[in-house]
């Protein structure tokens, strides 16, 4: 198999603190602004890290981008007093209710548990969901480990890969062979940090689009090529990258990663597993997957396996996309042949589907054009 296991292990990343030091931080927060009121005799403020592009730094030696430390200030004032409430009913609820209780909420849930938080309450759950954002980088923790679950599903997995879950009832071990499923496929839970892994793999080939992810499981593609298949259905969940880095880790497997040729695959969804994103840059170290690979489609394919007539027109989004990509994605500006296949794309004014090879047969994908990328080892970083 042309893909061997990595040598050098990336160091796993852990969970960045306990549930009770967490509610400690919380306990702190809290103190300190009940003291600014009644003891200082001054305005109290909450800072919150400023989550943006603009905001991080891309360190090839980390693997993933970085914030740089320009913080935001919350200082209680008439204009924000309800917003300020908000944020301290947040971090109360997410104490009392699930550190203390050791329980988990979905965003959708918190969103109407403060229906009964009076004049506080959220209005919209845009709102919430972006207190929540704001509290998990002040408290410089992924929300997934006090409790926090995502609603969206973390993706599919099928493959040489047996996974240690546990019955949370009774802890007993349950143990999920990911290529006994029949035609079927295992689904990444919204919580993993518990899971413990099997492997006779080589690599992880990761995949954005669900149907190509079913044609490969069909066919059974990670016998002959030994790989595990993981689905992203677009951009990965939260979930879903942990997954894949927890496994990769675990394994010490190389990652590759197969999306649709455009700006939207290169820039956001792959970009966003490699290294995070800015948004996010404050849990960028335990959901990124420093160790992949970008496997295709390329422009360079395009010519290289006669897709011309396969493909679509740039949209003005798409254009906008790849434009301000290399001007501005740190992570773009590092690695000089993204700035050429991107360049590439906007000379070419096309972009192209995972799908497009079905042109020379429905099978080609799996019969020739992964068998020859995985040959070659010509993989953009």
């Amino acid at each position: 198999m042309p893909v061997k296991k990595t040598p050098r292990r990336v160091k796993a990343a852990a969970p960045v603190s306990s549930r009770s030091a967490v509610a400690d931080r919380i306990v702190e927060v809290g103190r300190a602004v009940f003291e600014d009121i009644t003891r200082r005799g001054r305005k109290p403020a909450l800072k919150f890290p400023i989550r943006s592009l603009a905001n991080v730094k891309y360190d090839p030696r980390q693997g993933h981008f970085e914030m740089l430390g320009r913080m935001a200030t919350r200082t209680l004032t008439y204009s924000t007093v309800k917003t300020f409430a908000q944020s301290m009913r947040l971090l109360a609820t997410t104490k009392t209710d699930l550190l203390d209780k050791n329980d988990i909420a979905g965003k959708r849930e918190i969103y109407y548990n403060s229906k009964s938080w009076g004049p506080c309450r959220f209005e919209e759950q845009p709102e919430s969901d972006t207190l929540l954002d704001d509290m998990e980088a002040m408290l410089g923790v992924n929300r997934e480990q006090i409790g926090y679950i995502p609603e969206e599903r973390g993706g599919d997995v099928a493959g040489p890969l047996t996974v240690l879950d546990r019955n949370a009832a009774t802890g007993e071990t349950i143990r999920i062979q990911c290529d006994r499923l029949g035609t079927g496929a295992w689904s990444i839970p919204s919580q993993v940090e518990h899971l413990q892994f099997e492997s006779r793999a080589k690599f992880i080939l990761v995949i954005e689009t669900a149907s190509l992810f079913q044609r490969l499981v069909h066919h059974r593609y990670y016998e002959t090529a030994r790989c595990v298949l993981i689905s992203m259905s677009g951009v990965p969940t939260r979930a879903c990258r942990r997954f894949v880095r927890r496994l990769a880790d675990n394994q010490r497997l190389p990652v590759l990663v197969f999306t649709d040729g455009d700006p939207y695959g290169y820039c956001n969804i792959y970009r966003t597993l490699k290294v995070g994103s800015g948004q996010a840059a404050h849990i960028n170290r335990f959901f990124c997957v420093p160790q992949a690979r970008y496997l295709g489609v390329t422009p360079q394919d395009i010519a290289d396996y006669h897709l011309e007539d396969a493909t679509h027109p740039l949209e003005q989004a798409d254009i906008k996309r790849a434009k301000d990509a290399l001007r501005n994605d740190p992570f773009i500006r590092h690695h000089k042949p993204w700035q050429d296949a991107l360049n590439q794309m906007l000379k070419m004014g096309v972009r192209v589907e995972q799908q497009a090879f079905a042109k020379h047969g429905l099978n080609f994908v799996l019969e020739h054009y992964l068998p020859d990328k995985l040959k070659r080892k010509q993989f953009l970083p």
